[in-house]
């Protein structure tokens, strides 16, 4: 149901950017690109608590105890709708210096501008307590009932925002009006679900020995996730200050794109970080090294093909989705590379799971700072010689980075001895078979010069047939990775 409800997700913001563009313009877009390029920096203020509670409900669960989560989540909550007041008044102060001094565009007057920012503020304080009731739904296995909720407010905010914009107010201020009316919704829902899971808080007010158990590992992902979404979002910050309004559209029209690896990606780990974490709580190592195994050979046998289609066949799809031609071949550079570096990133959610499930919240950190210190003068490097063109380089290379040290570090730490297995065989054996047939028939394709909707067609026809060949020499991780997943589903419902 995870997987369903991203690719809802997905397939509706692919739909509904063509309107986007079509009402509001490439620069009231890049608008819209910064805003989620604020809110991903502005969940730096998390403290790590999110992957805390998702971890904390799951080894609850696993072991049999819930005493105290209720009381836990209490208090959560309470810093995350003070955090959400205090960053949004924080918005609304430097609204006026981000429009002036910050932001540049030939196509918005600043006024618009200020109004804009004014309310990013308004919808993240409004989205921002959503992340902790999802967590906790996360760690106790309820995927379908997080999907339901996202499905329903998804669809209600994509339709209304293009109804609004077509019919109604055609400008980015009435598009983040909706998102906050939608916003306060979801998060009313989601926080009803959320409690009904975790049950009634306890006759204390809060359980310090909980709390004391949880410190350590909450203050280790706060420097993660400080530092991850620093390398997530540096490029779009930088960016966004380095180039034009209308070139960080660009940007942000290619980081769509991209994301529709987070279809996959997304609920990929909000499945095996939980069952990591059960197992390792279970102490039971032989299952999980062959869950750690199958999962990733059988994901990545997916994966693999369908990011290679993507990158290959990019402008192709990018002048059907548009339906603007130099648009296409204008964005089909910066779209290669940033989803050849999501690619690459997306494997690395699998060291990362098995990082957070042993608490070993060191090792990421490491890793992200080593890349930090890569980053920027990387990006301002090729972005001042390249432009856009140069900021999405960056984001490849260090995610070419991220995947040679990573293996070695997690490995060196966690299921010692097992890094060149895992590397070769179940991350060697997907990404040889994707490259070897999808190289050589897009080469084909293209020679045929049949058109960019027949070169759709045929790639994604190339593409299923990949990964049928991938999956034939991954049979034996097939079965035990079914046994897996139909255990946790039924869980789950």
């Amino acid at each position: 149901m995870g997987l369903t409800s991203s690719i809802w997700v997905a397939a509706l913001g692919f739909l509904v950017v063509p309107l986007y563009l079509r009402y509001l313009g490439i620069g009231a877009y890049g608008l819209i690109g910064f805003f989620a390029t604020m809110q991903a920096i502005l969940s730096l203020v998390d403290f790590g608590i999110v992957p805390t509670i998702n971890r904390e409900v799951a080894r609850s669960k696993a072991i049999g105890v819930s005493e105290g989560l209720g009381d836990l989540l209490y208090m959560l909550e309470r810093i995350y709708f003070l955090v959400g007041l205090v960053a949004a008044i924080g918005i609304i102060a430097l609204s006026e210096l981000i429009a002036n001094h910050w932001l540049s565009s030939g196509e918005l007057e600043v006024t618009t501008l200020r109004q804009a920012v004014i309310l990013m503020g308004i919808v993240f304080a409004s989205r921002w307590p959503i992340g902790l009731y999802q967590g906790a739904l996360q760690g106790a296995q309820r995927i379908s009932l997080i999907s339901k909720i996202n499905i329903c407010a998804a669809t209600i905010n994509s339709l209304g925002a293009v109804t609004i914009l077509a019919f109604i107010s055609p400008t980015i201020e009435a598009f983040f009006i909706w998102q906050a009316i939608i916003a306060f919704a979801t998060l009313l829902l989601m926080r009803k679900a959320a409690w009904g899971q975790i049950g009634p808080r306890g006759e204390s007010s809060i359980h310090w020995a909980l709390l004391k158990r949880i410190w350590k590992f909450s203050a280790g992902m706060t420097g993660v996730g400080l530092s991850g979404l620093m390398l997530m979002q540096l490029d779009k910050v930088l960016l966004s200050r380095l180039v034009s309004l209308e070139d960080f559209g660009v940007y942000a029209l290619a980081g769509v794109v991209a994301s529709g690896l987070y279809v996959f990606l997304t609920p990929l780990f909000n499945v095996i970080y939980p069952k990591m974490s059960e197992l390792v709580a279970a102490g039971n190592e032989v299952k999980l090294i062959s869950f750690y195994e199958s999962s990733t050979r059988i994901f990545l046998s997916l994966f693999f093909p369908i990011a290679l289609t993507a990158i290959i066949f990019s402008k192709s799809l990018l002048a059907i989705w548009t339906g603007n031609a130099d648009l296409a071949a204008r964005a089909t550079p910066v779209v290669q590379l940033i989803l050849f570096g999501t690619a690459l990133n997306g494997l690395m959610h699998f060291p990362y799971a098995l990082q957070l499930a042993f608490g070993k919240t060191k090792l990421p950190l490491f890793i992200n700072l080593i890349l930090l210190g890569v980053s920027v003068p990387l990006i301002i490097l090729l972005t001042s010689h390249y432009g856009v063109i140069g900021g999405a380089a960056a984001w490849a290379i260090l995610n070419t980075i991220y995947v040679l040290i990573g293996i070695w570090i997690t490995h060196r730490s966690i299921l010692i001895g097992l890094g060149p297995k895992w590397t070769l065989k179940d991350v060697g054996v997907p990404l040889i078979v994707s490259i070897s047939v999808l190289v050589v028939g897009g080469q084909i394709i293209f020679y045929a010069n049949v058109g960019e909707a027949l070169n759709l067609f045929f790639g994604s026809i190339l593409c299923v047939i990949t990964i049928g060949l991938t999956l034939l020499f991954s049979k034996d991780s097939t079965n035990i990775l079914l046994q897996e997943f139909h255990v946790y589903f039924r869980k789950s419902k």
